[in-house]
């Protein structure tokens, strides 16, 4: 629809024009620093830095009822940079123009009530998979690299930066979407990518090779690998795309606000339910419902609850500690773990969660961010169980609707609220998992027994002549068919218990 289409007094809001002022803010020493430049940690102290925007305050002039009524019609609007995650351009990054915004599909990811078999298997709790898996990546990075990549595009476009070299660590998932929204800026911008060899998936693998992004395979775990990263963004001129990159974490917090507009803004009784992994993710959907809290375009923050296997749970250990003030945090050695992009010891987003989620539960009044563990058994058997249901969940998405059914265990959660669970990526990454579950070859250092009820494999159906068999470019003649069609047929009828029609 144009925009003459709509009513009068929403037409002024629709197509949003660049204003705000942004700055970094470092998570330790508080110090402040313009956005004109990339900066990932505070050059004072080393910390981890959040964006800001000074002219907040000025979103809070419009209710927060005419902020639904924009997004709302916003979404019928066919203009490409409005499609995606800046439909909420005022949350996200009002400072870039619509025409630095890369948009690649991303965004709006569908959410799908589960089943009532697989809400039974549950506990009883109704739950919906937002399935991020529907990325043009596969993942819900592309959140995150839609909002670094038109900020460099920005700086790009406005003479400030040129000729970047983007790197990233990754764990499979950041690798693939910063590959892709990289080679999409070509050749203002080349991509190099760093993964731990043989931790990656090959389907994740193909994907920054197909982009045409340079891959480093590195020895060691992803935590190596961002270490190396880190150095190079600290000694020479290339763009961190990880998560210690602050522009990401705006871009997801687009799950956030997708969340609050496709269930009516209501997020009373609403609990969000997320895998930590670096914790980028957590920090981000904590944010984003904080700033629609602070705005009035939500009446309440929902419940949030940050999952992790037993192979990689610094984040958990941390809140065992009830006591705030003597909390430690300790990264872990990590164990390997079939939710490959959780497998992080040492999150780099960790000070953004602890400072988060002080907030998130101060303006809540209660406690209202949990942590809870699972075990890898768990995960590989809830992923399963899930596709088994009419989803496409990763393994991620496994250990999100496993952290579910021990958090309604604990009670943590009750049938009373409605659980929104994280599928950070598609099944199809994943899918080498599932095969050696199948085939019972996971290996042991998993810690994983296949259930033989979730196995599922081909039966090769032979005929009985076994000479008489079609292959390709040696078709058989039409009577040897018709024998090899009906054997074949008689065969696959009684696996199936099925009976023949009179006809």
């Amino acid at each position: 629809m144009k925009v003459d289409n709509f009513p009068k007094d929403i037409q002024q809001f629709l197509i949003p024009e660049p204003k705000g002022e942004l700055f970094y803010q470092c998570l330790g020493c508080d110090a402040a620093y313009p956005i004109n430049e990339l900066l990932y940690v505070c050059p004072k102290c080393g910390q981890v830095l959040l964006i800001h925007n000074r002219n907040f305050d000025e979103l809070k002039k419009i209710s927060g009822k005419t902020w639904q009524q924009i997004f709302d019609y916003r979404r019928m609007l066919n203009i490409p940079a409005l499609k995606g995650i800046y439909r909420y351009h005022e949350f996200i990054g009002p400072n870039i123009p619509l025409a630095s915004i890369i948009y690649l599909g991303e965004g709006h990811t569908p959410i799908i009530e589960a089943n009532k078999k697989l809400q039974d298997k549950a506990g009883g709790i109704k739950f919906y998979y937002k399935n991020d898996g529907q990325n043009p990546s596969a993942s819900f990075k592309d959140r995150g690299m839609a909002s670094a990549l038109s900020y460099i595009k920005y700086l790009i476009d406005n003479k400030l930066a040129s000729n970047i070299i983007a790197v990233c660590a990754s764990t499979g998932d950041t690798s693939a979407s910063a590959a892709l929204y990289a080679s999409y800026l070509t050749p203002d911008i080349k991509s190099a990518v760093l993964l731990p060899y043989k931790k990656v998936t090959p389907q994740q693998l193909s994907q920054p090779l197909g982009s045409g992004a340079k891959v480093f395979e590195i020895p060691g775990v992803f935590d190596d690998c961002m270490k190396i990263v880190e150095k190079l963004s600290e000694e020479y001129p290339v763009a961190l795309l990880n998560s210690k990159n602050a522009w990401r974490i705006l871009g997801q917090e687009s799950y956030s606000y997708e969340i609050a507009q496709d269930f009516e803004y209501e997020m009373q009784d609403k609990v969000v339910v997320v895998p930590i992994g670096n914790a980028g993710n957590i920090s981000a959907v904590m944010n984003g419902f904080l700033k629609f809290y602070e705005a009035g375009i939500i009446n309440c923050l929902p419940k949030v609850i940050g999952v992790q296997s037993e192979h990689a749970d610094p984040v958990y250990r941390y809140y065992l500690e009830p006591d705030k003030n003597r909390r430690v945090f300790k990264p872990v050695t990590v164990k390997p773990s079939v939710a490959q992009a959780a497998m992080i010891g040492n999150p780099v987003s960790m000070p953004r969660v602890v400072a988060i989620v002080n907030k998130y539960n101060d303006i809540s009044g209660r406690q209202n961010v949990f942590f809870t563990q699972v075990t890898e058994q768990e995960i590989m058997d809830w992923s399963l169980e899930a596709n088994r249901n009419g989803h496409i969940a990763c393994t991620q998405g496994g250990e999100s609707l496993a952290g579910l059914v021990n958090a309604a265990k604990q009670g943590i959660i009750t049938n009373k609220e409605i659980a929104i669970v994280d599928a950070t990526a598609h099944a199809i990454k994943f899918s080498g998992f599932q095969d050696q579950y199948f085939q019972k070859t996971i290996d042991k250092e998993y810690e994983i027994e296949p259930n033989q009820n979730l196995i599922n494999l081909p039966t090769l159906v032979m005929p009985e002549n076994h000479e008489k068999i079609p292959a390709q470019g040696k078709p058989l003649s039409d009577e040897d068919f018709k024998i090899f069609a009906g054997d074949i047929s008689r065969k696959i009828a009684a696996e199936l218990n099925l009976e023949k029609t009179n006809s």
